[in-house]
């Protein structure tokens, strides 16, 4: 169910279009994008729509609010908030004004990204200085109703943009100690690769929950602790592959498997080759 008063100036823009297989085929799309010169009793009230919606504020102010939270959107600010939880926005109280750039998103970069943007469902707005949202959003006003395969790239790239630029500044902008803490963690799990680890004590170390913790390293290194060592370990693997002429065996003790069968089972499943032919492919390579 949708209720709104659209109080808003003319000049203001709403378009909508169906996505086809070009725009469904990017890993981020839109189905609804608009430029809302919002005036002091714009509001909007939502139970759900299968989207998320991203918000850019240009001038005045906008009062999201969302599973009982409230975050006021001011200028220079984004935010990407789920539809499909009951919401709602308006001008913010005090505000004469909310002046916003809006677009209905979805796709597999979308919700990729839906952890370091909406982390546990709470709404986090995010300061973009310097960041040139106004022309990535008038390129997907440009483009979203051209529908051809050149506009659904366009505005995937678009959409891209400023995500990513969100995503970079949620993650490098604040929050320090949390980051430093993953950071941490990460390199206690890439100098102690080769030996048995045990989660609960790099967890210990942090002095923090594991839920917590666990989420922190997915929002900061894109994977939980153990796939990020795994990683590390076949990686390691791969080089005294290329690099050594010691057998599968011994390779898999050195980075830290306790025995063969599950080492080639792993290094398979991840390079797409056993051992041994990952060794000779790289070495005809050479």
């Amino acid at each position: 169910m949708l209720s709104y008063n659209m109080d808003v100036e003319p000049r203001s823009r709403w378009l909508r279009t169906t996505p086809g297989a070009a725009a469904l085929a990017q890993p981020y799309y839109c189905s609804e994008a608009g430029l809302f010169y919002g005036r002091e009793h714009f509001a909007t009230a939502r139970t759900d729509k299968e989207s998320y919606i991203l918000f850019y504020t240009l001038e005045g102010a906008g009062l999201v609010e969302q599973n009982g939270a409230q975050v006021t959107l001011e200028q220079g600010s984004a935010l990407l908030l789920d539809c499909r939880t009951p919401q709602s926005y308006c001008t913010a109280p005090g505000q004469k004004c909310w002046h916003h750039y809006w677009t209905h998103v979805d796709g597999p970069g979308v919700r990729a990204l839906v952890p370091v943007l909406i982390p546990g469902q709470h709404l986090c707005p995010v300061s973009l200085p310097g960041v040139d949202v106004r022309s990535f959003f008038s390129n997907i006003l440009d483009n979203v109703r051209t529908e051809t395969s050149v506009s659904a790239i366009d505005v995937a790239l678009a959409i891209h943009q400023i995500l990513a630029a969100m995503a970079h500044q949620r993650l490098t902008g604040g929050a320090g100690s949390n980051r430093a803490t993953v950071e941490r963690a990460a390199d206690y799990l890439r100098a102690h690769y080769s030996e048995p680890l045990c989660l609960d004590e790099l967890i210990q170390s942090a002095h923090m929950s594991k839920s917590y913790f666990l989420r922190l390293f997915r929002q900061y290194m894109g994977t939980t602790p153990y796939n990020y060592l795994l990683c590390y370990r076949i990686t390691q693997a791969k080089d005294l592959l290329v690099l050594t002429d010691l057998p599968v065996g011994a390779i898999a003790r050195k980075v830290g498997f306790a025995d063969e069968s599950n080492f080639s089972t792993r290094f398979s499943s991840m390079a797409g080759q056993s051992p041994l032919q990952y060794r000779r492919s790289a070495l005809q390579k050479k």
